[in-house]
């Protein structure tokens, strides 16, 4: 569920006027600052002004309507409670496409009883829904007007997209629609080309000769400064190409500069957690786009059944866009990155941060403080007498730093797919025959992660705090329905690693 406090783009330095359902249903994408699709969406009202509002995408089963309708009701005012006050109303919207040989006013029948669900729930809190409208096939119906004259039974027609006066008037006071959902999440989602069996063959090969080193005891910062340096170059390679925009065809043009082989490699060393804490460092200044366009790339490679590995570069587009102020592709990166697996502690950290609204430079001096404690150890101890220290900081060989209680999280695990080889998942609680390899390191930097704090522990104490003063959580933040920018049906996901017994819980 997505649950913003403020309205898109620049609010307060205009005031956009609203009269009647037409242009309710035509503001409603300025609003959110995109077109919701498939999405229940809920509005507060405050004194006649637009206050906080939810999203969640519209579950197939009509038998779960009425506990999405109170969760969703409770999101709402409890978040307006603790900002605004209790809502005086609150404006419904129901946003989907007809199904085939389906029409419009089909799809508005087929929802009303959602939206008297959504009716009672929210008058359950004694906030009245003073509108609810349904928006199909380029038309709105209101569930509240029973006059045909007003509102006919084969509904209104939209405007054309930005033609109207309220599109006028938004663009105006500064307010943007960026690109529709389903965009933002094939720009994150796995391939589904001829290229696919040629990248799972490459992720393969990298976990096949990846492995043997960890296995050999090779110390983990050296794996995690080789992923940190490809990294840079190819993300550097990707800002000397011809400036496009982020667009689609940027996305394209970074798919060709990236080679399988580097892919997978990057894919794979991601996965150890504070490999990719330090990639989360390049999160402003000219860095930022770039790094975001790269996690963007290797998502998009993470295919067949590597899918669960895409956790890692989702997460991390997702905080970089938050961290740029992309809020929309925050959310819904970082609800890929739950799907693909739903225990990632550093996503769901970020997702719960985001939703209540918070302030993304509370992470940014988490970060910043992280690597100038690396930068003075490294300084203190000198990079050839410790075996943690690397060009890009300290690499910690264990620890777990995770927050939540439930696994060592600091383990890489690995799996070799199309080769019919046994999946290898290594950590320092052990997990293979031969895990104990790394033993020896270990032991030499475990007074190194005792005296220095992770950046996602420090991240976790920063952020919980943060929240507290926010006042409670709302009920199922961070997980199930109230995932931001949650949709009822899940994508498939490949196959799951086995034999993990060492790895890690949160990536």
């Amino acid at each position: 569920m997505t649950n913003h406090s403020e309205a898109a783009g620049a609010p307060g330095t205009e005031q956009v006027t609203l009269r009647n359902p037409a242009e309710l249903a035509e503001a409603l994408p300025y609003l959110l600052g995109f077109r919701p699709e498939d999405s229940i969406v809920l509005v507060a009202l405050h004194r006649g002004r637009f206050g906080g509002r939810v999203r969640i995408g519209i579950p197939e089963r009509p038998g779960d309507w009425p506990s999405v309708a109170d969760e969703m009701a409770r999101c709402l005012v409890s978040g307006c409670k603790r900002r605004e006050g209790i809502p005086d109303g609150i404006v419904a919207f129901l946003c989907r496409d007809p199904k085939a040989h389906e029409t419009g006013r089909q799809t508005m029948e087929h929802l009303r009883p959602l939206a008297q669900s959504l009716r009672t729930a929210c008058g359950g809190l004694d906030v009245p829904v003073v509108e609810t409208l349904c928006i199909a096939d380029d038309h709105f119906w209101s569930y509240s007007c029973p006059v045909a004259e007003c509102c006919p039974p084969d509904g209104t027609p939209l405007a054309a997209s930005g033609t109207s006066v309220t599109a006028a008037a938004m663009t105006y006071a500064g307010i943007q629609v960026r690109r529709p959902l389903r965009e933002t999440r094939a720009r994150l989602a796995p391939w589904q080309t001829a290229a696919v069996a040629e990248q799972e063959r490459a992720l393969d090969a990298a976990a096949m000769a990846l492995v043997p080193r960890i296995l050999s005891g090779a110390p983990r910062a050296e794996i995690a400064g080789e992923t940190l340096d490809l990294a840079q170059r190819v993300w550097r390679r990707f800002g000397h190409a011809p400036a496009g925009g982020d667009t689609l065809e940027t996305d394209l043009r970074d798919d060709e500069q990236l080679a399988h082989d580097e892919a997978a490699r990057l894919i794979l060393g991601l996965q150890d957690r504070l490999t990719r804490d330090h990639a989360a460092e390049w999160m402003e200044g000219d860095e930022a786009p770039l790094a975001l366009r790269l996690w963007r790339a290797l998502a998009r490679r993470c295919v067949g059944p590597y899918g669960e590995h895409a956790a890692a570069p989702l997460t991390l587009a997702g905080w970089v866009a938050w961290s740029l102020g992309d809020r929309v592709e925050a959310g819904e990166a970082l609800d890929m990155a739950l799907e693909a697996d739903p225990r990632y502690v550093f996503a769901r950290l970020l997702m719960e941060a985001c939703s209540a609204d918070l302030d993304p430079e509370l992470v940014r001096r988490s970060l910043r403080k992280s690597r100038e404690d690396r930068i003075l150890a490294a300084s203190e101890t000198g990079s050839e007498g410790g075996g943690d220290v690397d060009v890009h900081g300290d690499v910690d060989s264990h620890g777990d730093g995770d927050g939540d209680g439930d696994g060592d999280g600091s383990g890489v695990g690995v799996r070799s797919g199309a080769g019919g080889v046994a999946d290898v998942a290594v950590g320092p609680e052990g997990g293979s025959a031969t895990g104990q390899a790394g033993a020896e390191e270990s032991e030499e930097s475990e007074e190194s992660e005792d005296s220095r704090e992770s950046s996602e522990a420090r991240m976790m104490r920063a952020l919980e705090a943060a929240l507290r003063r926010r006042g409670p959580r709302r009920s199922g933040a961070g997980k199930g329905p109230a995932q931001a920018g949650a949709h009822a049906t899940r994508r498939p996901q490949g196959r799951r690693r086995v034999g993990r017994q060492g790895s890690r819980r949160d990536g």
